[in-house]
């Protein structure tokens, strides 16, 4: 557990993005940033769907705060998993800002949306999670119907404390169980991992290591058309690979932002600009850059301003 620096990446970079989480009309959010210095951490929420106080972070790296806590108040290995699912419960579930606003949403939907909530977004895998961890019918709790980027954010920290592959699936599936959640957030963790271990080109580096193996087929294969688009403008390209929360997307445009930023700040202020879901994409872009640069890269401004910071640099 001596790389949390790379957790802190991921940390920062989802608070910096999340006054501006969700915003899907370019016009508007050209606005939002219009001659402002620093797009990042803006001190007005403008997200059309829900407002925390910037500083906080989005439900998908609450997920990996949440295994954060779980790992550092947890004695057992064997108590890891179970610890996680009533942390989870506890956090997002009955009770909770978040579970409160379940409420509101379902009302919102009735109606035009002209607001944000006031309060946090719970996300569609963590709402089957919980109802699958209360129903007790399913070993494998993970929601299955969006491929979204909670089991990463779930994974991320837990990677920090054990990188096997088996431990990490479990970890992946017992908040997004489908096939493609694990394959891409493993995938997001492998090259996280080659970054770690210093290598200077990850991502070409899991391409030419994973490229004949079946499991990562699908994910070499996206990874190979954004590489091919390298000189293309990064926000035509998140356009085109899609700007939602879903994988393949999401990953794709990652990688775009990771290969054509050459520092952290660079490479998360990118995906801010680029809309839509930005905080799924920059919780990855973060946890890499910390991960490839170490934990200088990561502006300490910008880790004043984060307010999950300071319990894990206490670990760093």
């Amino acid at each position: 557990m001596n790389n949390f620096h790379i957790f802190l990446g991921a940390t920062v970079a989802d608070a910096a993005a999340r006054p501006l989480h969700w915003v899907y009309d370019p016009q508007k959010l050209k606005k939002y940033i219009k001659g402002k210095k620093e797009i990042a951490f803006q001190k007005q929420n403008k997200s059309p769907f829900y407002s925390i106080k910037t500083g906080k972070v989005s439900g998908y790296n609450d997920v990996g705060q949440v295994m954060f806590r779980t790992l550092i108040s947890t004695n057992k290995k064997s108590d890891i998993l179970k610890n996680f699912k009533k942390n989870i419960v506890r956090n997002f579930g009955s009770g909770s800002a978040y579970w409160r606003n379940l409420k509101l949403r379902k009302k919102y939907k009735k109606i035009k949306w002209k607001k944000p909530m006031n309060g946090p977004w719970i996300h569609q895998n963590i709402l089957e999670t919980i109802q699958n961890i209360k129903t007790r019918k399913k070993i494998i709790t993970g929601g299955t119907k969006v491929n979204e980027s909670d089991g990463y954010c779930a994974a991320l920290p837990y990677y920090l404390y054990s990188n096997s592959d088996k431990e990490l699936k479990r970890v992946i599936r017992s908040v997004a169980n489908s096939k493609i959640n694990e394959t891409y957030a493993l995938a997001k963790l492998k090259i996280i991992d080659l970054a770690n271990n210093g290598d200077k080109n990850p991502v070409h580096t899991f391409v030419k290591k994973y490229g004949k193996n079946k499991y990562f087929k699908e994910v070499v294969h996206n990874i190979k058309k954004v590489l091919r688009l390298k000189k293309k403008n990064h926000v035509g390209v998140v356009r085109k690979f899609g700007k939602a929360c879903s994988y393949p997307g999401t990953f794709m445009g990652s990688i775009h932002a990771m290969i054509t930023a050459k520092n952290y700040k660079t490479a998360v202020i990118k995906t801010i600009k680029a809309g839509g879901c930005n905080c799924s994409r920059a919780n990855f872009v973060g946890a890499y850059f910390a991960a490839l640069k170490g934990i200088k890269s990561i502006p300490k401004q910008w880790v004043k301003k984060t307010k999950p910071a300071g319990s894990i640099i206490k670990l760093i």
